[in-house]
Parts: C-alpha cells; sequence; structure tokens
C-alpha cells in the first residue's frame, strides 16, 4: 500500500493550481540545477538504479533507454521525443498528468536531456488532446519567463521544450511512426534497425519515451533511485497509474504500489466490483491491446509486468478494464477487433488483410453465424498475424482474440450452438436473456 508521502503526482485530480509556483510548492523544479550540474553518466546510473521501467507498455528499462543515446557526438542533434498520443482505449493517465502536474513533464523533459545530450524535447500529443496542448503549453511558457528552459536558463544547459499536436492516429503511439508524423509525414511505422537511438527524427539520435517515465524523472532523481526502487516488488518497482475503468463501482486514476494485488487495487481505491465479487467476469489488465483474464486467474493476482505476462497477458499501460457477467465477451472483443482493422496503416499485408478479416470472423461468431471449425482457424490466423508485421498493431490486434478463445471457447460454441437450433432468434438478446 503506498504511503502518501511516496506519491510523485500529488495533483493528479487537479485540487491545486498546475501553475509554477504551486507546482514548486509541490516540489516541482526542486534543486533543478544541482541535478543538472551532477551530469549525464550520474543521471543515468541513478535511473539505472531506480529500475524504472518504461511506463508506455513495454516495460523496457528507462535508465537503459537513455544509455543507449550516443556518447559522442558526431555533429548531429540529439532529440527527447516524449510519447503523449495516448490512444489506447482503456487508457486514461498521461492526460491527468498534462492537465495537472504539466511541470514534472517539463522538467523530467530537461533532465531527460542532460543525460542523453540532448538540447530540444518534442512532446506529441494525440490529436483529441485540446485542454492538455492548452494546459502544457501554458506549463512551458511559464519556464521560458521563469528561466527555467531556453537557450540561456538559469541551469546552465541549453533546453528547448516544443509541444507537435498529432491529428488522432493510434498507428501515431508507435515510436517510429509517430517520428514520421513529427517529421510531416504520413505516420507508418518505420522498419527497424536503424534504431531510433542511431537514426531518429531528422535521422539524428532519438529516445522515445512516455510520458509517465519523463514525469517521474525529477522527483526518482531528487530522492535518488533507491527510494524508488524500495517500492514495488523484484523487478517492477516504484509506483504506477492506474485507469480503472468499466464495471466497478467508482472507476477512478490512482497513483499505487507497482505490484498491488489487483482485489485490493478494486476495493481500496474503486468501490468494488459491481454486484460484488462474485459478479467479476474477466479483466483486461493492460489496456485493450493485452488478451483478457478470466476472474479467478487474476482477483488475487499482484498487477506488475512479470505477474501479468505469467498469466498470459501484460500490465502495459495499466488501463484496467473490468467486465461483469453482464459482458457479453464475443461482442465486446468484437468491438476491440473494430477498432484495430479502422487504426492499421495498412502498410504490411498480414495486417491489412489480417484486421479486417479476424473482425468480420468474431463479428459473425458473436451473433452465433458461424461453424466450430472456425474457432481454430481463427485462432490460426492470429498467429500468422502476430510477430509477422512492422509495429506491434499486428500483435494489438490478435492478442485480444487469443485470450477470448483461451478462456471463453465454450462461449462461443454455445452461441453458435444457440444460433444453430433457432437461426431467426437474435442471439445477442437471447444471450443478454
Amino acid at each position: 500500500m503506498l504511503q502518501d508521502q511516496d506519491r510523485i503526482f500529488t495533483n493528479l485530480y487537479g485540487f491545486h493550481s498546475p501553475d509554477l509556483d504551486a507546482a514548486r510548492k509541490r516540489g516541482a523544479w526542486d534543486e533543478t540545477k544541482f541535478l543538472v550540474d551532477q551530469g549525464r553518466d550520474w543521471i543515468i546510473d541513478e535511473m539505472k538504479k531506480s529500475n524504472l521501467r518504461g511506463r508506455g507498455g513495454a516495460g523496457f528499462p528507462t535508465g537503459l533507454k537513455w544509455s543507449f543515446m550516443p556518447k559522442q557526438n558526431d555533429g548531429r542533434p540529439h532529440y527527447l521525443v516524449v510519447n503523449a498520443d495516448e490512444s489506447e482505449p482503456g487508457t486514461c493517465k498521461d492526460r491527468e498528468i498534462m492537465r495537472h502536474d504539466p511541470h514534472l513533464l517539463v522538467e523530467g523533459c530537461l533532465l531527460a536531456c542532460v543525460a542523453m545530450g540532448a538540447h530540444a524535447a518534442y512532446i506529441y500529443l494525440r490529436g483529441e488532446y485540446v485542454a492538455e496542448r492548452v494546459a502544457l503549453q501554458r506549463a512551458i511558457d511559464e519556464a521560458y519567463e521563469a528561466g527555467l528552459i531556453g537557450k540561456d536558463n538559469v541551469h546552465g544547459y541549453p533546453f528547448d521544450c516544443y509541444l507537435a499536436h498529432g491529428a488522432g492516429a493510434y498507428i501515431c503511439g508507435e515510436e517510429t511512426a509517430l517520428l514520421e508524423s513529427l517529421e510531416g509525414k504520413k505516420g507508418m511505422p518505420r522498419l527497424k534497425p536503424p534504431f531510433p537511438a542511431n537514426m531518429g527524427l531528422w535521422g539524428c539520435p532519438t529516445t522515445v519515451n512516455n510520458v509517465e517515465s519523463i514525469a517521474v524523472a525529477g522527483t526518482i532523481l531528487r530522492r535518488g533511485g533507491a527510494w524508488f526502487a524500495g517500492l514495488g516488488r523484484p523487478n517492477n518497482h516504484g509506483t504506477k497509474l492506474f485507469c480503472v475503468s468499466g464495471h466497478v463501482n467508482k472507476p477512478c486514476n490512482v497513483e499505487e504500489e507497482m505490484g498491488i494485488p489487483f482485489r485490493e487495487l478494486i476495493d481500496k481505491h474503486c468501490g468494488g466490483i459491481r454486484g460484488g465479487w462474485d459478479n467479476l467476469l474477466a479483466v483486461i489488465p493492460g489496456g485493450s491491446s493485452v488478451p483478457m483474464v478470466p476472474a479467478d486467474q487474476i482477483a488475487d493476482a499482484p498487477m506488475d509486468f512479470d505477474t501479468l505476462r505469467g498469466l498470459g497477458s501484460g500490465l502495459g499501460t495499466a488501463a484496467v478494464i473490468v467486465m461483469d457477467k453482464s459482458t457479453d465477451v464475443i461482442r465486446a472483443i468484437a468491438r476491440i477487433s473494430y477498432f484495430y482493422k479502422h487504426e492499421s496503416c495498412g502498410q504490411c499485408t498480414p495486417c491489412r488483410e489480417g484486421t479486417g478479416w479476424m473482425w468480420r470472423v468474431v463479428s459473425r461468431m458473436a451473433e452465433g453465424r458461424a461453424q466450430k471449425r472456425e474457432i481454430d482457424m481463427l485462432l490460426e490466423v492470429t498467429k500468422q498475424v502476430e510477430g509477422h508485421t512492422i509495429c506491434a498493431l499486428g500483435d494489438a490486434a490478435a492478442w485480444p482474440i487469443q485470450g477470448l478463445i483461451r478462456h471463453f471457447r465454450p462461449e462461443i460454441e454455445k452461441r453458435i450452438d444457440d444460433y444453430a437450433a433457432n437461426p431467426h432468434t437474435d442471439p445477442v438478446r437471447v444471450a443478454a436473456e
């Protein structure tokens, strides 16, 4: 259970002002010059000691990622790009940081740039985040006016921060598609290698990080990496923002210790499951791209990267979507499948053709208009899409369907049987009854 003194985002709910004076009272921009003066190697070493794993979904160690940036400058500028696209269905944590605690993000950008020898950061927001852009731009303007950032700032490290506003494409949340969009091109993922650390924005060394990963950096460096590493579970350290939606009594965004048991998270912060714990059917624990986990497996599971991977799912962005027994899971996954079909950029054949095919088959299964042999055929197609595309959107489209078949195959078979017995009856209405 996280103690109040260990919280990083102390204005997550916007009860206080997001402006510079209020942010400073909460601890932002405190002794930042001292941290900058410690230099590049010290900052990276502290981030490594903290064991912070990237909060954008993949969970890659942040300090290690920063260390990949070239130490010797070959004449090309280095860049930090902050991924604030946050288009994963169910995920709504970064927007609260940008609305209510934007100075933590701006300060984190400066410190991350020092660690990587970069002098400019670009924050890429999703097209729908208009209020967030306004709040973040105000914070950047305040930091410029106070001399905290800029060419000649009080920290003695030239640094500029820019906002870029996308047009609402989910694919631009993939780091290389985001870079393409930033360069003014169509947001389509790049082949790797070369990786962004060698050849990123405008062909220069670039690191792409999630908003939360950058926003926690200032507090980690002030309190020390060992403090952050002392929270959570082995290999899953620190605090994490969880966004809980769906069939709970009080959906919420909350900062908690990594590895908090699912039951404690829901009971403590969300007022329990709607209709009680016996009414829980399944949970999608990390945003719509990860497979669902049935109630009996997740009820007492620690919410961390490694535990959820062991359950055949993932923590992802910690966007916890709770589904009670009133949920038509087949229809829910069909709706998610439509999203991935709609958002595919069409560059890779398995994704371009496969997402549409999978959506059509799952939609027929939701109505019962399918053959049982098609279940295994659908599973086989998800395996042919998974891992065979340039970016992870193919995996994201395949995994929810794999989770459905893995845990709820009897539901699909029953739907097919019910439709075969009475093809003139609406199977969705029958399932609801």
